[in-house]
């Protein structure tokens, strides 16, 4: 050891600002460098009264001066080489031995750096956020965070009091990435960092853009997420999932928020191991395909439902651990159900300890409010035209494929995101570069996000909420397309649901709205949604929505479905619809379970179980959805009568069904229809049957006869029940594919 002034070790200047926080470049100063005949070692501990350099085995080996009374130490050591060291901090009522952050280098590959900036990095989320890791031999954590703006970041959390003086950041300057090694650092610890920005204030403090894991709200710290341990047992269900084609298969989704599903009965929310209990078996019992989750990604406010997510990459901590949500996927995988995740990239809540002016500059969303605010969520939009935003959120979507086994995203708002002009007055938009008012960077981002999901996993589900004409959708990148498998048909939703708000005998001169969606009914490849958004904000439950008296407001519910699960197309029910809950949703409160003690309730749930296995089990309903070879109109034009008739056929043409609707509340006897075949048929489904609640009218005869009808060559005289649809099959073609 040997003595050398301290303005010479640590010039008063740079502790002034590394203490100030604008130093900038703190990894340069702090730590152990070369100096003089060996090295100085230069070490910040805010608030300690001393601070001594040990080795491994406790030993002091220099005791430290404080050259500033705010908490600057100095000291010089005469070593030929770099050496392994650790820091014995005395506090005013505690001693701390650390190693110190600062005698670690640099954990990012350049590599890593160039993917990023140039807007193709699929993995963010193993290089940013916080990454346990072991550096020469010491366990701790490497935090690491996009911030190019920043004059100064620190990490603060519950290891070095929340003090951003502690552990300021290296800058990487090829991507504007700060990087620190922070020792000692454990799973399940508290996080945030601390920014200066450009014009030297002080911002908010800021959750974790990439953390895994994030504390309960209110609370809004982002916490530290142990390696992922979880053992899949969904190898068998991935492999199948990989050589699937979901056009063809059956897709009967259950839309559910997690937190108004049901409660215990002390009202505590379920957990994702609850629910993987309870709401999966009610799934699997209720027919339903796949589970289709409304946003789970950690959002601070409950009454967002979800749609304004904070924490990307972070499973909320409402229902328990990102692990326990592996679970949860798990359990349904082995129930035979697929999870789909609801993703929302098309704006974020400007919360000051989320993404908006993360570093003190518009650095996730456009700077002018033309561009980078949503008027309709008073929200910020994300800058899809930056590739670094790009990186971020084509491996966020990546993120819950690959790390959660998901069977598929539901994209949401894509409308909002295709177009410059959505929602804005003249004025208020920038067109782009041709003058148009479609968003190109948002095209360009959808599509690849697209591409890079389909390429790596085969058969998963991409589903765009989309509401306009946009066109190719759900067609390929290569064909000129967005890319999504499906595209929920809201034109179908919207006609649908206004026919059927119309009193009966007002049908007949509005037919034309329940017949409208076959006329584009195989441009997309089409979900039909009967979602959240149908039973909120004052429009009532689909049952208060049906008219008439409460008998036929429950015949028009039964109609509504089976129309629904006949016509082309994959299927979407929310929660509650099943038991025909009566009163509008709110998240605040759970389903309506009582009404299950009701025969007209239970009627509604049975016929749902019986729909979603008729349309599992009959590849007539399912397997052309998306192809006019399999849909037929029978008979269109009756209007005066609002019965509509349709043929739903296999890939097999001689698998066929034969579904005929009447809209109005009166029997309608000898009532002649055209089928492709004479013979004997069989009655699948009679909405109106004493099971479902129905008044129980008979259908028969069902013996087609040659008599020619409607173009076919034989015909069925039947009686249709009231506000009734009847499922017909021909008993030859059952004993033939049987």
């Amino acid at each position: 050891m040997f003595a050398v002034h301290h303005s010479t070790l640590a010039h008063p200047d740079e502790v002034a600002a590394l203490l100030g926080g604008y130093h900038g470049d703190p990894c340069g100063f702090l730590g152990l460098h070369r100096g003089g005949e060996g090295f100085i070692l230069r070490v910040s501990a805010p608030g300690a009264q001393q601070v001594n350099v040990i080795d491994s085995e406790g030993k002091v080996l220099l005791a430290l001066s404080c050259v500033d009374p705010r908490g600057f130490f100095v000291g010089t050591i005469a070593r030929e080489q770099p050496f392994a060291y650790k820091l014995q901090i005395h506090w005013p009522d505690a001693v701390q031995i650390v190693d110190d952050a600062y005698r670690f280098g640099s954990f990012i590959d350049e590599a890593d750096l160039y993917r990023f900036v140039q807007g193709d990095h699929t993995e963010l989320y193993r290089v940013l956020g916080a990454q346990p890791r072991i550096l020469d031999g010491v366990a701790g954590v490497g935090f690491a965070v996009w911030a190019p703006n920043a004059r100064r970041v620190s990490v603060v959390g519950d290891f070095n009091g929340w003090d951003g003086r502690r552990h300021p950041m290296r800058l990487r300057h090829t991507g504007g990435i700060w990087e620190l090694f922070v020792p000692g650092v454990q799973p399940g610890m508290h996080y945030k960092y601390e920014l200066i920005g450009a014009d030297g204030h002080l911002l908010p403090l800021k959750a974790d853009p990439l953390g895994a894991w994030a504390e309960l709200r209110p609370a809004t710290a982002s916490r530290v997420a142990p390696q992922s341990e979880y053992e899949w047992q969904d190898a068998a269900w991935m492999s199948q999932r990989a050589s699937s084609d979901p056009r063809a298969m059956p897709m009967s989704c259950y839309e559910v928020h997690l937190d108004s599903w049901r409660r215990h009965a002390n009202d505590a929310r379920l957990s994702y191991r609850d629910l993987a209990e309870q709401l999966i078996p009610y799934v699997v019992e209720h027919g339903f395909t796949h589970l289709e989750l409304m946003p789970i990604a950690e959002y601070p406010f409950d009454g967002s439902w979800g749609y304004q997510p904070v924490g990307l990459f972070a499973p909320t901590s409402r229902y328990g651990t990102p692990d326990d949500f592996r679970a949860f996927v798990d359990a349904a995988h082995a129930a035979g159900i697929g999870v789909l995740l609801d993703w929302v990239p098309g704006h974020f809540p400007t919360d000051a300890h989320g993404l908006a002016r993360f570093d003190g500059s518009h650095l996730y969303e456009h700077a002018d409010p033309r561009q980078g605010f949503h008027p309709d969520w008073n929200t910020a939009v994300y800058n899809y035209g930056r590739p670094e935003v790009r990186s971020f959120l084509i491996s966020n979507a990546l993120y819950w494929l690959r790390e959660f086994h998901l069977d598929g995203l539901r994209v949401d708002a894509v409308a909002s995101m295709l177009y410059l002009d959505y929602s804005r007055k003249e004025g208020e938009w920038i067109p782009n570069v041709y003058g148009g008012r479609e968003n190109l960077d948002a095209i360009s981002f959808l599509q690849r996000t697209n591409e890079l999901a389909y390429a790596e996993f085969p058969g998963v589900l991409m589903i765009a909420e989309e509401s306009t004409a946009f066109t190719g959708v759900s067609a390929p990148v290569y064909m000129g397309g967005l890319g999504f498998g499906f595209k929920w048909n809201m034109g179908w939703m919207h006609d649908t649901l206004e026919y059927m708000s119309r009193e009966a005998v007002h049908r007949s001169y509005h037919q034309n709205e329940i017949t409208f969606s076959l006329v584009y009914a195989f441009s997309e490849n089409y979900v039909l949604p009967l979602s959240h958004d149908e039973v909120v904000h004052g429009k009532g439950s689909l049952l208060a929505r049906m008219p008439g008296d409460a008998w036929q407001q429950f015949a028009n519910l039964r109609t509504l479905y089976s129309y629904m699960f006949t016509h082309p197309g994959k299927k979407l029910l929310f929660m509650g619809a099943e038991i025909a809950q009566g009163m509008e949703w709110s998240a605040e409160r759970t389903l309506d379970w009582f009404l299950l003690d009701y025969a007209q309730h239970q009627g509604i749930r049975n016929l749902i179980m019986e729909l979603n296995r008729l349309y599992r089990t009959l590849p007539a309903l399912h397997e052309v959805d998306h192809d006019s070879a399999g849909f037929e109109w029978i008979d269109i034009g009756d209007a005066k009568a609002s019965v509509i008739s349709y043929v739903r056929r296999a890939r097999d043409r001689d698998d066929f069904l034969v579904v005929v609707c009447n809209f109005t509340a009166v029997i309608r006897d000898d009532y002649r229809i055209g089928v492709p075949v004479s013979g004997q048929y069989e009655l699948l489904l009679n909405s109106d049957d004493r099971r479902f609640d129905g008044s129980g009218a008979q259908v028969g005869p069902l013996l087609a006869t040659d008599v020619t009808s409607h173009g076919r060559p034989a015909s069925l005289s039947l009686r249709l029940p009231p506000l009734g649809v009847v499922i017909l099959r021909p008993v030859a073609q059952h004993a033939s594919n049987s």
